[in-house]
């Protein structure tokens, strides 16, 4: 069965983006975080990035990435269509209209589809955001790989943002940047 990986970027109080969805307080990136996801990660920066990143290899860790509409559609308006189309693409979104072909549209319920997805053959998924959806699907994420930023927000969109289970985690690594920046592991109990 394939795993579902969270990987997403958090101030210290949990927000992964103003409640307007807005990203402007994550820039500037703390030093060494972007040679870090080029390392590690190079799957989750955006195909046409790449090159400008450094990014030579993209490993194996995901070949799909879920995301949610407001995490897709700021891409869109600046001309991003297929952001990761190094990817198999899932938009979960009941009103995303004429979307670029190589973008799959889940409609209806994301936790059976993302269920069904992951009994298909295949490598890893990296679930891009949001909140929304990351609370939707937190039954079924296996693996929850969190960027933390070293600044509080004070009010936003959380890293899971509506109602869940508590759900307890075990720690598998870390990583801490000499800039304050903090990469977290947590996989299920």
């Amino acid at each position: 069965m394939r795993k579902l990986t969270y990987f997403i970027g958090s101030s210290v109080d949990g927000c992964i983006a103003a409640t307007d969805g807005s990203l402007d307080a994550f820039f500037p990136l703390p030093d060494g975080l972007v040679e870090h996801i080029v390392a590690e990660y190079p799957q989750t920066l955006p195909t046409h990035l790449h090159e400008a990143m450094g990014v030579t290899d993209l490993g194996d860790r995901f070949d799909a990435v879920v995301m949610g509409r407001g995490t897709y559609e700021p891409g869109v308006a600046q001309g991003v269509t297929s952001p990761y189309s190094h990817l198999e693409q899932y938009v979960v979104s009941s009103g995303l209209t004429s979307p670029d072909p190589a973008i799959n549209v889940i409609v209806g319920d994301p936790l059976t589809a993302v269920k069904e997805l992951k009994n298909r053959p295949g490598g890893g998924i990296w679930l891009a955001g949001g909140g929304k959806l990351a609370a939707a699907l937190l039954p079924e994420i296996d693996e929850l790989v969190l960027k933390i930023y070293p600044f509080v927000l004070g009010t936003g969109i959380g890293v899971f943002d509506g109602e869940v289970t508590p759900t307890h985690l075990a720690l598998t690594g870390s990583h801490v940047l000499g800039s304050g920046a903090a990469i977290h592991t947590y996989t299920r109990k």
